[in-house]
């Protein structure tokens, strides 16, 4: 197997595993609370997604090992933000997909 290939088949795995990451609502909720927010620490968005600090603490894990996340210490607090802006990119892309699909589905619906 070539250098390339090699390379190509990393990317795919890491792409994979991003994916997986991404495949719980919750952390598309993350996604989008740390989109407006920009940093928020584990209580704050307990609160806004109506789940309990461990659990998103579970959550947020799991997307820094994936480097969605990164994290920044304010006193006894640490707050948590997006990695890299490129993750809302293809969260948004997927979004306006899924809600096209929605409506043609829906159009397709109202003609039976």
């Amino acid at each position: 197997m070539t250098e390339k290939n090699l390379l190509e088949k990393r990317i795919f795995e890491l792409h994979a595993a991003v994916c997986k990451t991404l495949s719980h609502p919750k952390r598309l909720e993350i996604i989008d609370l740390l989109r407006d927010e920009k940093e928020m620490g584990v209580s704050e968005m307990a609160e806004k997604l109506g789940i309990t600090k461990a659990n998103v603490s579970q959550h947020l894990s799991l997307m820094r090992q994936q480097n969605m996340v990164k994290t920044r210490r304010d006193g006894v607090a640490i707050l948590y933000s997006l990695a890299n802006s490129k993750i809302l990119v293809a969260y948004d892309a997927l979004r306006k997909a899924l809600k096209e699909q929605l409506q043609a589905d829906g159009k397709l619906l109202k003609k039976f």
